[in-house]
């Protein structure tokens, strides 16, 4: 899933199914959530049933015709799908190419090199945020999930202490720097200008990614101390190989959808014509679909072929590729499911609805309306777009650099406490291995400890600037 194209897609994809007041609501939500969570501890049922009966549920409970909230959560569940399963499978053909050709050795292999000791976690979320600026959080996971892994397995470090740096990485640009479509909507919303708002959402970034990550990795490695999951860790392929890819070749087919999705994004910016042919042409390439494959089509020469693979064993290596992805890609969808029976059952209006009243600093407000409205719905996007169509005519007699904080502060409060209706929540567990309650006191705290710093540092700055 891109976040910003699937939840608008979700959005749009079925009608309002409730029209239940705010108490009864608020109750069919805890209720909902409850039973996901009850299902999946208690019981030991498998995520997937678990998110479509919860779905179900709190239709029920919110007083909604039960065909009404059948097409919420097929809705939800297939516009998610048709988001982030053709990328979950083409980062999964690329991963699996960099593993059976020992491109990923040769990038784990130089990076243990180089790297080694404490310096670790420092070096993955310097990895994770370069690779994060530009990407989509989903693809950016799908693209670092191997490097991650291995490198875990092969220096023998905690899981946490690895990929919750990566994860911080990820999830921060994805919060708060353009031009990931989050801060891009907040900036059209309250007009405040990119320029400003890249540069303090950098100064933002940098503290924040600091604490969520390396330090935090180090509590997160003692709560969760799990090592990498087998089932997601390919053989050491380069053992039975004569040649492998050079690192430069490995690091370049890695990089390729990175840097074809900045250049659009680049483009966007200076072009900022969606008529002129340059900017029709990276807007094309620089998609996450064309980007990624474009990378498969490349890893086959660059990877497979400098490895010395026929092309039945390329053939092989796709197959068996996408075979693992299987479960992931239904839990992720019936997150999508859930989270769009939410919002069609009109909890994020809501939340809207009882925020207007509320006399508070306008950043605060800002940030807390974005964290309201992501607790309840799991959407980053659908917090963010509402919160910053609310506190919009605030912004009207700010200056530029508060105008700039304000969309900082809507995108700090999106990424507050991930939990059972995101998605992301469930990439994360089936990727990493974990039950719920680690990835609770894993992903969830890391990204709660994202919107309290970022949101922080956002309100010191107003302060001084």
């Amino acid at each position: 899933m891109t976040r910003l194209s699937v939840e608008m897609l979700a959005a749009d994809a079925v009608e309002p199914i409730s029209s239940a007041g705010h108490a009864q609501l608020g109750i069919a939500v805890l209720a909902g959530i409850a039973v996901i969570v009850l299902l999946i501890t208690k019981f030991k049922l498998h995520a997937f049933l678990a998110l479509t009966i919860g779905s179900l549920a709190l239709g029920a409970f919110a007083g909604a015709p039960l065909d009404k909230a059948i097409l919420s959560f097929t809705g939800g569940l297939g516009s998610t799908v048709a988001g982030v399963g053709v990328l979950i499978a083409l980062g999964a053909i690329l991963g699996k190419l960099l593993a059976d050709s020992g491109g990923a050795d040769q990038i784990v292999d130089t990076i243990l090199a180089k790297a080694g000791g404490r310096a670790m976690p420092w070096a993955m979320v310097l990895i994770a945020s370069v690779i994060g600026l530009p990407l989509f959080f989903e693809v950016g996971i799908v693209l670092l999930i191997p490097v991650v892994l291995m490198v875990a397995k092969r220096g023998n470090y905690s899981l946490m202490r690895i990929g919750v740096p990566a994860l911080a990485g990820l999830s921060v640009m994805h919060g708060l720097i353009p031009p990931h479509p989050g801060p891009l909507v907040a900036i059209d919303a309250v007009k405040a200008n990119l320029g400003v708002t890249l540069a303090l959402g950098v100064l933002v970034a940098i503290p924040t990614v600091i604490i969520a990550g390396p330090v935090f990795s180090k509590y997160a490695a003692r709560w969760v101390d799990v090592q990498a999951p087998d089932r997601m860790i390919p053989a050491r392929a380069s053992e039975d190989l004569d040649r492998r890819p050079g690192f430069g070749a490995t690091l370049f087919t890695m990089l390729l959808p990175v840097v074809l999705m900045l250049a659009k994004a680049l483009v966007d910016i200076v072009v900022d014509d969606p008529a002129h042919m340059v900017q029709r042409v990276f807007d094309v390439i620089g998609s996450p679909l064309i980007a990624l494959l474009a990378a498969v089509i490349v890893g086959m020469f660059t990877l497979g072929r400098a490895a010395g693979f026929t092309r039945e064993r390329l053939s092989t290596t796709v197959e068996k590729s996408l075979a693992p992805i299987a479960g992931i890609l239904l839990i992720v969808g019936a997150g999508g499911g859930f989270k769009q029976t939410l919002i069609d059952c009109g909890v994020g209006q809501m939340i809207l609805d009882i925020s207007k009243d509320w006399s508070i600093p306008a950043l605060l407000l800002a940030w807390l309306i974005a964290v309201a409205i992501r607790l309840a719905t799991g959407s980053a996007t659908v917090a963010t777009i509402s919160a910053a169509g609310l506190v919009a005519p605030l912004a009207a007699d700010m200056s530029t650099t508060h105008a700039s904080l304000l969309v900082l502060a809507i995108g700090a409060g999106s990424l507050f406490f991930s939990h059972v209706n995101d998605a992301g929540f469930w990439l994360v567990k089936e990727y990493f291995g974990l039950n719920v309650g680690q990835t609770i006191k894993t992903w969830s705290v890391m990204e709660t400890i994202i919107s309290v710093v970022a949101g922080g540092l956002v309100l010191l700055l107003s302060l001084v600037i």
